[in-house]
């Protein structure tokens, strides 16, 4: 028990933010004290929607910074933990940090109580994170998620969205987020059924960036040359949260391609 500082002993709450919180305030990526105004990437297009085993998500991988592309290669899209994932976009610093930080506060609360937070619980725990970082969203400093996952009580799998206030909503069939959201869900109307297996939504997720990438230059499309793909992952009660491999998106994406191409030259 030495290992373990005094704080940590006498903590009364599950919660590791809480405990963040008392030991090293400084610490957190949304405690309002940081100075990010010289680097800002923005990171966009997330998407989610159900599928016939659980849920699926992807993201597009380009972060920008006003007109310039910042990154190629952006991970967007995480396992929040064996059975739930999470998406962002918004301001890319702290969003990577707000997904490190709720990977620990899920992490932190299963080892504490010794069960898992229901899926509703998480989100109410990250709409509860994202109030912290009102101020900075004040300022334009803003981090918008999307958090979706599977438990026994919701096999389907449930979507959550947020607004900057730490306002939380459930959608009910699917959902994007980002610059290229309403392209992304355009395409998503048309494309997406209830009874998508895994090979035919990692086809419609593609589809739908790819709409994304075409009118918004902020989304990114699969990048053939650096063969960087979309970050795609899929979560049911069977498998947990899988990440797709990216040779088999940027297969997917070839036939896309070769799709799209006859249809334009019939």
């Amino acid at each position: 028990m030495s290992g373990f500082s005094p704080a940590f002993l006498s903590s009364t709450s599950n919660s590791f933010v809480e405990l963040a919180r008392a030991v090293a305030p400084d610490a957190l990526p949304l405690a309002g004290g940081r100075d990010l105004s010289d680097q800002v990437p923005e990171g966009t297009t997330i998407i989610c929607f159900r599928t016939a085993a659980g849920i699926l998500m992807a993201g597009d991988r380009r972060a920008t910074m006003g007109s310039l592309i910042a990154s190629h290669s952006m991970q967007k899209v995480k396992a929040a933990d064996d059975f739930s994932v999470i998406g962002i976009a918004g301001t890319a610093g702290l969003a990577l940090d707000l997904i490190r930080l709720f990977q620990l506060e899920l992490e932190h609360y299963e080892k504490i109580e010794g069960a898992r937070l229901s899926l509703g619980g998480k989100a109410n725990r990250l709409a509860s994170m994202l109030r912290g970082n009102l101020n900075l969203a004040m300022q334009g400093l803003a981090v918008v998620p999307m958090f979706a996952g599977v438990d026994e009580s919701t096999p389907a799998g449930q979507i959550f969205s947020f607004d900057v206030t730490g306002g939380k909503y459930e959608e009910h069939r699917f959902h994007a987020i980002g610059s290229g959201s309403g392209f992304a869900r355009g395409a998503l109307k048309k494309l997406w059924r209830p009874d998508l297996a895994t090979e035919d939504a990692i086809d419609v997720a593609v589809e739908a960036l790819f709409d994304a990438s075409d009118d918004d230059s902020a989304t990114g499309g699969p990048d053939f040359v650096r063969q960087i793909a979309p970050t795609i992952i899929t979560v049911d009660l069977e498998h947990g949260a899988v990440e797709i491999p990216s040779a088999a998106v940027l297969s997917t994406a070839t036939e896309v391609v070769a799709r799209r191409t006859r249809k334009a030259q019939s």
